[in-house]
This record gives structure tokens, sequence and C-alpha cells, in this order.
């Protein structure tokens, strides 16, 4: 067996934060794969009210340092402080903002984890001045710092997003999660379309629910989940419709059995790394149909859904020719186990390390 690695990875939420999404399950899934084979693992991340600065969990050294944007600058100064000469490779990853470690860590290899640009989600998220600034000038600038390092991703179309930024081999990784055994529920016994994200701006929930109002004038009975919270919440509230039903966030046991007994679950997301809840409805047995976008333009055809145009009423048609018989999905299972995550992961490490030229 190779010598275990010292692994620092930066990453501005860990598991227990409020917005923690699909790119946490992810890091934290393979990260405690990778410590349970005897490596050791630190994930820095941002603090979270509640929770101690620096705590074990599953075998993983979590440290809380910064908030929302201080936690970039925590991450340089612990670097500097606790991490120079303390860990054998670095882990960098991109969720729009990065930390720029190739601007400051040089003597230890950094390997890059962007699971999407942001581009269009720029738009969505922040106010026009400013949005238009980090699209065009922001991103761009940030993303040239990572031309020579060696770059994961989630999927080819978010390896193939990054090749206008100078990123012109970043290799995919397999989408993992823990295993997921099917509740023994049936089906609903009306039809149930379900969408599974943070209610914000970017995965254009409003545009599911212009569909859903198409879906419900011919297929009366036809009802909507909407699961997750966020700010764009109120709004949607405000513009639902019959049949339509806002469930927060609820526990894993629940959204489980709840993409289970769905007929369909969609997706409107502006892009995505991957999707990972496309993989997970497959697995629980449900289809997905999902817009014609960056990352789902991999995850939905892989898992047996179907991909529209991004506009509600192509994905309304989808929906009401599925219930009424002129569309047949079939999901197929794609996610891997958390070790094929973790073998693709310490491999392309390890890569990197073999690459530093001996002192």
């Amino acid at each position: 067996m190779a010598d275990p690695l010292r692994i620092l990875i930066f990453n501005w939420k860990d598991m227990s934060h409020p917005a923690a999404g699909g790119a946490e399950v992810y890091t934290e899934g393979f990260a405690r794969e990778l410590a349970a084979r005897g490596h050791r693992i630190t994930l820095f991340v941002s603090a979270v009210a509640g929770r101690p600065a620096e705590e074990m969990v599953e075998g993983v050294r979590i440290v809380r340092r910064g908030g929302r944007l201080g936690v970039y600058r925590a991450a340089r100064q612990f670097w500097q402080r606790d991490g120079r000469g303390k860990f054998d490779v670095v882990i960098d990853e991109v969720n729009t903002r990065p930390f720029l470690t190739p601007r400051y860590i040089r003597d230890t290899p950094v390997v890059a984890l962007i699971h999407q640009i942001a581009k269009e989600v720029w738009k969505y998220e922040v106010p026009a001045p400013i949005g238009l600034v980090g699209r065009y000038v922001f991103e761009p600038l940030w993303l040239r710092s990572y031309r020579r390092t060696p770059v994961m991703t989630d999927s080819p179309s978010s390896a193939a997003s990054l090749v206008p930024y100078g990123i012109e081999h970043a290799m995919p990784l397999p989408i993992g999660a823990a295993p997921i055994e099917r509740p023994e529920v049936d089906k609903e016994p009306v039809p149930t379309v379900v969408f599974v994200a943070r209610l914000v701006e970017s995965k254009r929930p409003h545009h599911v629910m212009k569909a859903f109002a198409q879906v419900r004038a011919r297929v009366p009975d036809a009802q909507l989940w909407m699961i997750g919270d966020g700010p764009f919440r109120a709004r949607l509230e405000a513009e639902a419709v019959p049949g339509a039903q806002f469930l927060g966030r609820v526990s894993t046991r629940e959204r489980e059995e709840r993409m289970a007994r769905a007929h369909v679950l969609v997706a409107a997301s502006v892009r995505e790394g991957w999707g990972l809840t496309i993989s997970e409805a497959a697995a629980l047995g449900t289809p997905s149909i999902g817009y014609r976008a960056p990352g789902l333009v991999d995850s939905v055809p892989e898992s047996g859904g179907h991909l529209v145009d991004e506009n509600p009423d192509a994905l309304a048609a989808a929906l009401i020719d599925l219930f009424e018989g002129r569309l047949t999905l079939r999901p197929i299972p794609t996610l891997v186990p958390w070790s094929a995550v973790a073998d693709a992961v310490e491999l392309h490490l390890r890569q990197a390390l073999a690459a530093v030229p001996p002192s």
C-alpha cells in the first residue's frame, strides 16, 4: 500500500452549513472514504453558527474560520500559520469565487476541484452591475490562476466549459453517493412532479411553477412537490398554482421517500456541475426531465431521463407527454460508491505529487 497522504481541502462550506448542497455531499463523501484508508484529511471551511471552530467528523478534521467572504482570507492565513510544511497536497475547491491557492502556495502541489463555472449564474444571483463585472472580469481573471494547475471536475460538459478560460485538461470524476436503498413505497395515485434544489433564481424554480400551471390545465389532478428552501421561496409561494406544495428542507429519509413516490423529477438550473439529484432520483426508481444546460446534458440522459429546451413551455409539453403516455422514461442508476470516487481523486493527487521535480 502506498504511503498515506496529508491532504488539505479548501471549500467554502461543509455539510453543517445551512446552504450546503451537492458539492458538499460530494466532497465529504470522498474525504471520509480517504480518511478511512488512513489518509490524514483536513477540510477548511467557513464558520457556522452553533458549530465548533474545529472538530473531527468520521475521520475528517474540519476547521472553520471566517464567514461567506472572510473564509478566503482566513484560508490564506491558515496556510501561512498552520499549513506550510504540514500537508503533502492541497485540493482547492472552486465555487464561483476560488481560493486562488496557486498564487500563494508554492512549495506544495495544488489540485483544483471546479464543479462548474458561474457564467450565467452571476446574472441570477448578483445585482446587475456587480454581476456583469463578476462574469466578464472577475471570473476570467480568477480562473486564469488555474491554467497550470491539475483540475478535476464533475462532467464532460463542465470540463468543456473550462476550455475558453484556458483550462484545457480538466478531468471528470465519477459521481458517487452513499448506498441508496429504494424505500418500499408505491408511486403516488396521481401524477406527481418533484423538484429538489435550493430555492434560488439560478435553479429556475419559477420556470417549474410556470410549466406546472400548464400541466394542471391538462392534467387537473397533477401535484408538484417543491423540496428545498431559499430566498426565492416567498415569490414562488405568491405565484403558486393549485396542486403545488412547498415542503422546505426535509430529512434525508422523507426526501428519498418522496423522490421514490414521485413519477418524475424536474431540473431547470442555469447550469450544474452534474446534477446529483438526477442520479439519486434514478437510483430511487424515478426518471428526470431536465433543461438542456451544462451538467444536466450529461446527468439526465445517462440516468435515462429526457432533455428539453430551456423554457417552461418545453418543460410543460414534456411533462404532459409523460402523463398522457406519449413519452416513456426508464430510470438508469448511474451512481458509483464513494470508494470509486476516492480512487479517482487519489490517483489525481498522486499524479500531481509525482510531477513535482525532486528537490
